[in-house]
């Protein structure tokens, strides 16, 4: 078994086609196909069932996935040690983020140029995704670090460590009612029809769980997935949302109105692995997030 073949059995795996798969490693899908096969001859279990249209993993293959990962990251770790003998640190750092709309606190971009001005050889890759997609990621090894926004509810195999807090609020059109009042309670929403961003997204996250744990239910009439539009929708009259006021730079037919008891709190956090040792370039990436977030 070698490393080149769980690198190849990953990017099907993350991919999902073995044509993307080798576009990414930029070979030619033969020698995907190929490695795949020999990789499957050696463990004698078929990883994948192809059809048509879609590749997805057997069981076998998912019980491999963190494996492989975990090997190819402590192949990485040893490349580093030897690379921090000869001076410089070197990698490659995979981050997961939220939307920019929900990252008000810590802005990505600024973050990358500071690290970049610190670490040039180290590379950082972005993936954008829900927030409990990325903390399974950061689990699972398919990510090194995220940006999450999940308040403590951390998938066990990660650690979360809090950035930046805000509370959240109603918001409606200027024309509603509930536009006049100076504050609210849950229960005078649960017939109001709602915008909501998708259920794995760090918002809907803290929001479903206010109303859980006020034991109200609501109706989310519309779902999308960017807080952009959760806005308009809002201010053309069709539905209310539950945001916090900085994702949003125009205010515009809005209104922001406190909310009592069992206000939802939108927490950035950064998730970072406790079941496995992070590679040095990861660990410099941490450092340099959190200290950018105390200042």
């Amino acid at each position: 078994m070698e490393l080149r073949q769980l690198e190849t059995f990953i990017a099907v795996a993350e991919e999902g086609s073995f044509t993307r798969a080798a576009r990414r490693l930029n070979v030619v899908q033969s020698a995907v196909s190929a490695a795949v096969r020999t990789l499957e001859r050696e463990l004698d279990s078929r990883l994948f069932e192809r059809t048509t249209h879609r590749v997805d993993l057997t069981d076998a293959g998912a019980a491999l996935l963190p494996e492989a990962r975990r090997t190819l990251a402590a192949a990485a770790a040893a490349r580093e040690a030897v690379d921090a003998v000869r001076g410089g640190l070197r990698g490659t750092v995979t981050l997961g983020t939220m939307q920019a709309q929900a990252m008000r606190a810590l802005t990505v971009a600024e973050l990358i140029a500071a690290f970049r001005v610190e670490h040039p050889e180290v590379e950082v890759r972005l993936r954008q995704a829900g927030s409990l997609e990325m903390a399974a990621a950061v689990r699972d090894g398919g990510l090194d670090l995220a940006l999450v926004g999940i308040g403590r509810r951390a998938p066990a195999g990660v650690t979360l460590v809090r950035l930046a807090r805000e509370p959240m609020q109603l918001v409606c059109s200027t024309a509603h009612p509930l536009a006049r009042r100076s504050s609210v309670e849950l229960d005078a929403l649960v017939d109001e029809p709602f915008a909501e961003l998708p259920q794995s997204w760090g918002t809907r996250v803290a929001i479903d769980g206010a109303f859980a744990a006020a034991g109200l239910r609501r109706n989310v009439a519309y779902e999308v997935n960017d807080t952009a539009s959760i806005f308009d929708f809002v201010r053309h009259g069709l539905a209310v949302a539950i945001m916090a006021p900085s994702f949003t730079e125009d205010a515009t037919g809005l209104a922001f109105t406190p909310i009592r008891r069992h206000a939802p709190v939108f927490e950035t956090s950064l998730a970072a692995p406790a079941n496995r040792r992070p590679s040095a370039a990861a660990n410099a990436l941490r450092e340099t997030i959190e200290q950018r977030a105390r200042n």
